[in-house]
């Protein structure tokens, strides 16, 4: 199996756009002719990271937002240094839901970090108003008094995507005792011959 060192995953409700986060960031594209469809079960991808003369793989899953897949999720972010929990700036009943997983992820994964992701920026930036216009706010307040780091993103323009996975990788770096599984990890691939394949 290819080495992860680095495990984040994605979660939130159906189409708040977490595949669309994921293409972003690993393929640097968006694909707005796509038709949208639900995530079933769980998609993986990987990129692999410089950080100063280290080497890191990130493997990143993309979990189905569907309450009725909430168990196989689960077994997704068991062992996760990272949680993305994405929100749809424009429905506020997607905020509510990424709430849940917040307060699950703090109780099962206590050494996961979370980051509250606003998807679809650029529909507000195209004027389209949000169901809830204090949303932004509520969510603000939310992040400050849950020490949550908050990112506002659109995957259609890139705007603070790369921030978003920039900061989980220096929050992970930031910890030495994570610097030093991952050193293990590339000598045992060295000796090994373990080979993976990933995005650039």
């Amino acid at each position: 199996m290819s080495r992860v060192d680095l495990k984040v995953v994605l979660l939130g409700n159906a189409m708040v756009g977490k595949t669309s986060l994921m293409e972003r960031y690993v393929h640097d594209s968006f694909n707005c002719n796509r038709p949208y469809q639900n995530t079933i079960g769980t998609v993986f991808a990987a990129k692999r990271v410089q950080v100063n003369d280290v080497t890191l793989i990130m493997g990143i899953w993309d979990t189905a937002g569907s309450e009725k897949y909430d168990a196989m999720t689960r077994t997704y972010y068991r062992g996760a240094k990272a949680a993305i929990v994405c929100y749809d700036i424009t429905k506020s009943s997607t905020f509510q839901r990424a709430k849940h997983w917040v307060r699950e992820l703090r109780s099962i994964e206590e050494n996961c970090k979370v980051y509250l992701c606003a998807t679809k920026k650029d529909l507000c930036d195209e004027g389209f108003v949000s169901d809830d216009p204090d949303i932004q706010n509520v969510v603000e307040r939310y992040a400050s008094g849950t020490q949550t780091k908050l990112f506002v993103t659109s995957s259609k323009t890139g705007e603070n995507v790369v921030e978003l996975f920039d900061e989980i990788i220096q929050d992970f770096i930031s910890n030495p005792e994570n610097l030093q599984k991952v050193e293990e990890a590339i000598v045992l691939s060295k000796k090994t011959g373990e080979r993976y394949c990933c995005a650039i």
